[in-house]
């Protein structure tokens, strides 16, 4: 059986079960506007799913702004502050990690949800993507306090909030081999990956199964890839693609 067939017959159970496959789209890193950018937005229109940009705040210009006020189909969510590693030399690279104060982690990240907030509007969402996907557990926390209603890092979540009154939706499959040639890894890695996930959100943690592409490392393999996907499980009966607001239910919670 092919990776294909796999998530075939994975959507076809959840279908058996009367239930509903619930994905999600997001996408790392965005800065500026870019050939790759443009790439990203051309490929969410063409196929009419949401997406959900995980949007650097220190680093975020009006350009990016402009050329995303165009584009009610993306949910901008906040991805750390400067995506700066302050991990020593010998860890792994973290902006959210226990090697700094917290408050100065936090105060930051309020800085940055300002910016946000300036640049983008209602299209802003009070949902926070830690850098690498790493934060200390001691800042979770204190994130519904300065004003967050989400968190999304990798893999399956614990639960489906963080703490009270932070909702917790990760991503599943990154279609990067960040560990080896940092290129796609491949259509039956990813298949395989993504099946499993569902396998499990359906069996055990009942979650959205998230997918993670970063369009300033994608290859064409990889963008071949994700719209293949994309297409299918746009569809596909039985499967839905949810935009981030929904999934968070987040707009309403930042006063």
């Amino acid at each position: 059986m092919n990776g294909w067939q796999a998530l075939d017959e994975e959507i076809a159970r959840w279908r058996d079960a009367g239930r509903a496959v619930e994905l999600w789209w997001r996408d790392d890193d965005a800065v500026d506007t870019t050939a790759a950018l443009d790439h990203l937005l051309g490929l969410r229109r063409d196929i009419g799913v949401p997406l959900a940009l995980a949007v650097v705040p220190a680093k975020a210009t009006m350009a990016l702004a402009a050329r995303l006020a165009n584009e009610p189909g993306v949910d901008v969510l906040q991805h750390g502050y400067a995506h700066a590693n302050h991990a020593p030399p010998t860890g792994k690279k973290s902006e959210l990690g226990p090697h700094r104060p917290a408050m100065l982690a936090l105060g930051e990240l309020g800085t940055g949800w300002l910016a946000l907030e300036r640049l983008f509007g209602p299209q802003a969402l009070p949902v926070l993507v830690p850098p690498w996907n790493r934060i200390a557990p001691g800042l979770v926390p204190a994130l519904p306090e300065i004003g967050f209603a989400g968190l999304s890092t990798f893999g399956r979540r614990p639960r489906a909030e963080a703490v009270k009154g932070l909702r917790q939706v990760n991503a599943h499959l990154d279609l990067v081999d960040w560990k080896g040639r940092r290129d796609f890894i491949g259509a039956e890695a990813a298949l395989g990956v993504l099946a499993a996930a569902l396998r499990d959100a359906r069996s055990v943690s009942n979650e959205p199964v998230g997918v993670l592409s970063h369009h300033l490392a994608m290859d064409e393999a990889g963008w071949d890839f994700l719209r293949s996907l994309l297409e299918k499980i746009s569809t596909m009966s039985g499967a839905h693609l949810r935009a981030a607001a929904r999934i968070f239910a987040s707009r309403e919670a930042r006063p």
